[in-house]
């Protein structure tokens, strides 16, 4: 069964969320590409689009938008996503996840695009804030 936590941009207000993406929705998702729009269904977030901007695989591989294809691939990189040169034209040869949601992602970051008719902090509240009020 595939599984994805989802970190949730919210760039009106600055701050990010976090929910687990399970079941139907977590398949449905499965040969999404970075970029791509949702709906916030996927989510829990009836009335929201999102858009994919990256995520990380199990053992920490982040996904680059360039790479095309679910497979992790070492690439010649000099900076970017996932490397820090640590002198100026520094290249280093590292591996990276393809830009395609597969059963091997385990973080997905999305970026809220269009709002709904509820504000996200409703919908993202964690169980332990609901449960205390």
């Amino acid at each position: 069964m595939v599984e994805y936590r989802a970190i949730i941009a919210d760039p009106k207000s600055g701050k990010c969320y976090n929910k687990e993406i399970t079941s139907k929705n977590a398949s449905s998702l499965i040969g999404k590409k970075i970029s791509d729009k949702i709906d916030g269904i996927f989510v829990e977030m009836p009335g929201y689009k999102l858009e994919i901007t990256g995520g990380s695989d199990k053992e920490g591989f982040p996904m680059r938008p360039e790479l095309p294809g679910p497979r992790r691939r070492p690439v010649l990189v000099a900076g970017g996503v996932g490397f820090n040169p640590r002198r100026k034209g520094e290249r280093r040869k590292k591996a990276f996840r393809g830009n395609t949601i597969s059963g091997d992602i385990v973080q997905l970051n999305l970026r809220i695009v269009q709002y709904g008719p509820r504000p996200p902090e409703d919908l993202l509240r964690p169980k332990e804030a609901e449960a205390k009020k």
